[in-house]
């Protein structure tokens, strides 16, 4: 089987360097759940991403390495899971510093030595190194937009500060990670500073204090900036950057494309406002969200291009408990599908998310996949497609796996194993219709909380996915023998730094286990 392998990659590195090889995309929701689509039974419509699905392929069993924000996007440019890097739970700030060390090869850096022009347009949310005003000053906002009386219930600069930072000074952005370009924010639309920067230098100076709408989280803004036109400014640069990118016949071109919808603050542009039959601004937001794809797909089409570029769409993790969950089920729109849980949870509803493959002069149109596949796959996968898999080296991608098989029809993945990991850093990993979730609750969000409602519950749970996709039953007490399985690959995993073939790499710190489960599975005790 490993001699085949071999022979078929051989096979399509020689195909692609007599061929163009393919421009790539890929564009990522923040929030969104899988039952979002309309494609996927959702009452919002979704007319691009129902494009998508029907032109290409659409993954039923798609998953994110992370139930939040930073730790998913980790992953998917790095190829590797997210809690071997330093950040081992929760999310970044907008003033933390960069996570991902320059010499961490990410797939922009990997498809730029494969020639390509590399861009990013939108949320980095993966730490910006900011420069600091010197002796320790700390500016005042020369003028407020808070709500009257807000600063004097809530300290200002208490969700991440910003006022200390010298805005006219490069910052370490996403460039320093293989991006030729980059036009974004540094992280959510509710998480300060409020500014654009392009490339490594804000595009204003964060002069005045903003906050948007639910949370309320006060901080440095742009005179200018306004976070219901954000959508509308990543569609515009993503266009542009497309045009300039088609002008050049020389080299194919990577676009990241990480949007900040439907994410809190849930603020659809005034076009979009009162536009879903769910009469909920989360679900406006998902109609413009969907609508910045149809702008991608319109440019490449405009600049006759579309036919050669592999084009991903999905989210870095399932809907949020802010996007309207009662109130859109009461209308039969279930935002994360039959699956239990949201953001944040090690439940399914977590991290199960939309997943759409579109290449057309490669996928067949209308196809399905059943396959269990990970955000950390698209490495590997974008290697397979540009003919460069042999040019992965053992110290990159380590928790990468192809899924070219799938998109071509020509197999499925060989994923032994997937790993998941929820905001509170609980693990669970699954094989096949077993999933098993080293914790007693959600580890999230949703009831049961950690710490709060899992005082009686068992210390692990056992799910049979096939015959109980809400994970209600729990049968760890019926299956030690599955048990003792899961938790010894995620055991040898951990310990050897990588889930895919190779040598042995080195993961930046332990992953924090708490004390109940070392006890009771002391192999995932780490030296």
């Amino acid at each position: 089987m490993k001699s085949l392998y071999f022979i078929a990659a051989i096979l399509f590195t020689g195909l692609c360097s007599a061929q163009e090889k393919p421009n790539i995309i890929f564009i990522l929701a923040d929030d969104m759940g899988y039952g979002d689509m309309s494609n996927a039974g959702g009452i919002i419509p979704t007319p691009n991403c129902d494009r998508m699905a029907a032109e290409g392929m659409k993954f039923t069993d798609a998953h994110t390495s992370s139930s939040v924000c930073s730790p998913t996007r980790y992953g998917i440019l790095t190829g590797r899971y997210n809690w071997r890097s330093k950040l081992k739970k929760s999310v970044l700030s907008g003033t933390s510093p960069a996570l991902i060390p320059k010499e961490r090869v990410t797939i922009a850096n990997f498809l730029k030595d494969q020639g390509y022009n590399t861009g990013m347009v939108g949320k980095w949310h993966l730490g910006i190194t900011w420069q600091k005003l010197a002796n320790g000053e700390i500016k005042s906002p020369e003028k407020s937009f808070l709500k009257e009386g807000y600063v004097k219930k809530k300290k200002r600069g208490s969700y991440g500060g910003g006022w200390d930072i010298d805005y006219s000074k490069p910052a370490i952005t996403p460039t320093n990670n293989g991006f030729d370009y980059f036009y974004g924010i540094a992280a959510s639309l509710d998480m300060p500073p409020y500014v654009y920067i392009e490339n490594d230098r804000a595009v204003e100076m964060a002069t005045h204090e903003k906050g948007f709408a639910t949370p309320y989280r006060p901080g440095p803004a742009g005179p200018s900036f306004d976070a219901s036109q954000c959508l509308i400014t990543f569609a515009k640069k993503s266009r542009e950057f497309i045009a300039e990118q088609a002008a050049d016949k020389s080299k194919p071109f990577f676009l990241y494309l990480p949007l900040t919808s439907p994410h809190t603050p849930i603020v659809p542009s005034a076009k979009w406002r009162g536009k879903s039959p769910t009469k909920t601004t989360y679900g406006d937001f998902v109609m413009e969200t969907d609508w910045v794809i149809g702008e991608v797909i319109a440019e490449l089409e405009k600049n006759g291009i579309d036919d050669n570029t592999l084009i991903i769409f999905t989210a870095d993790n399932g809907c949020s408990p802010t996007g309207s969950i009662p109130e859109h089920t009461a209308l039969g729109h279930k935002s994360n599908g039959d699956w239990r849980g949201h953001k944040a949870d090690i439940f399914e509803g977590g991290h199960r998310v939309p997943f759409l493959v579109r290449w057309p002069a490669k996928i067949k149109s209308g196809t399905l996949s059943d396959s269990t596949i990970c955000t950390t796959d698209f490495f590997a996968t974008a290697a397979e497609a540009t003919g460069s898999t042999n040019l992965i080296k053992e110290t990159i991608a380590e928790d990468s796996y192809s899924f070219m098989a799938d998109l071509m029809q020509s197999g499925t993945t060989t994923r032994p194993f997937i790993i998941h990991h929820s905001i509170n850093g609980s693990f669970a990993i699954r094989q096949g219709k077993w999933k098993l979730n080293l914790c007693a609750g959600s580890g999230g969000w949703s009831f049961p909380r950690p710490g709060k409602d899992t005082k009686d519950l068992a210390e692990i749970q056992l799910y049979n996915l096939e015959t109980d996709p809400a994970e209600k039953i729990n049968l760890q007490a019926n299956h030690p023998e599955i048990v003792d399985k899961f938790v010894n690959h995620l055991a040898k995993v951990i310990k050897e730094g990588r889930s895919t073939k190779g040598a042995k790499q080195s993961n930046e710190g332990n992953s924090p286990f708490p004390k109940n489960i070392l006890s009771k599975f002391p192999q995932l005790v780490q030296d």
